[in-house]
């Protein structure tokens, strides 16, 4: 009993040290989503402060009779589901280029990470305005000289924004979030010992059985880690959508986070706003868990 007590003491003698970042990581996430929770419990415009009143959870309720709300919801799940599956594959793939030796490896390394270190407003703008203007676009241009090469004779002028939207979001964030994707596989692919993969390979293994019997099952946590993070920074991104599109043409690219923006400064409705931002966290968290049991299942199948 003695030792078990000596043990306790221990223990908490070694979390010692962990509990002002435990305290800092409280006050800093889990207060504010309480303060959060407790504005959309009101009725609050700032226009007319006077009227501000309890209201329990009706402001969920609008937020949820709002079809400008509901297609906000269907598109930021759209989104967030494609560009962080999509750039999780193509991470793998990259990875997976990378983890090999070849001569300026270093240098295609630093290329390929470029796209995550820019802003992304100003990757937004690069894309709106270099990418997709349907006047002096590399796209464009690009659709035009195919139209030509096979007996067209004059200029498409494609608006892919205003035509694909949602797609014309999807894809620069998929440009900048898989180098992200690709660096923690990548750190995954380079933790794992060579020694087992010569051995295995000595004992004659091939390359798809060392993939998909040892290399994939060892990536399993570091590809529901890049999953999760991804989900968690994707879900609540708006700088894409405000830039390219400013969730339009209709509602055919707003996004939760975008609607919060409009509700919180254009409409001045504090308590919806916070009620959907309530909502965001809570998508957060259920397509997390969703992405998590979806990589499960197909390592586990694997197995």
């Amino acid at each position: 009993m003695a030792a078990l007590t000596h043990s306790k003491a221990e223990n908490r003698k070694r979390r010692l040290p962990l509990y002002p970042a435990l305290i800092l990581t409280v006050i800093l996430t889990q207060i504010p989503f309480v303060i959060t929770l407790i504005i959309s419990m009101f009725h609050w415009n700032i226009i007319y402060s006077k009227e501000t009143h309890f209201t329990w959870f009706s402001n969920f309720k609008v937020v949820a009779q709002d079809p400008t709300m509901r297609a906000a919801l269907i598109n930021s799940i759209t989104l967030t589901t494609s560009v962080v599956l999509i750039s999780t594959l193509f991470g793998l793939g990259l990875a997976l280029l990378l983890d090999r030796k070849f001569r300026g490896r270093s240098i295609v390394r630093t290329l390929l990470i470029t796209p995550f270190l820019i802003t992304p407003v100003a990757s937004a703008l690069l894309w709106k305005h270099i990418i997709f203007n349907p006047l002096y676009g590399i796209l464009d241009g690009f659709i035009t000289q195919i139209y030509k090469a096979f007996g067209g004779n004059h200029v498409i002028n494609a608006d892919f924004v205003s035509n694909q939207p949602l797609v014309a979001i999807a894809v620069p964030m998929i440009w900048q979030w898989t180098p992200f994707m690709m660096l923690i596989i990548l750190a995954g692919l380079q933790s794992q010992s060579p020694e087992i993969l010569e051995a295995a390979a000595v004992d004659g293994a091939g390359t798809w059985q060392l993939f998909s019997k040892m290399t994939f099952p060892h990536l399993r946590q570091y590809i529901q880690l890049s999953i999760i993070l991804g989900t968690i920074y994707i879900v609540q991104s708006m700088d894409f959508v405000f830039t390219i599109t400013q969730g339009g043409p209709g509602t055919d690219s707003t996004i939760i986070p975008y609607q919060i923006y409009l509700t919180m400064f254009r409409k001045y409705e504090y308590g919806e706003a916070a009620a959907a931002g309530v909502i965001v966290v809570f998508i957060t968290i259920a397509l997390s868990t969703l992405a998590l049991r979806f990589t499960k299942d197909i390592l586990e199948s694997d197995k």
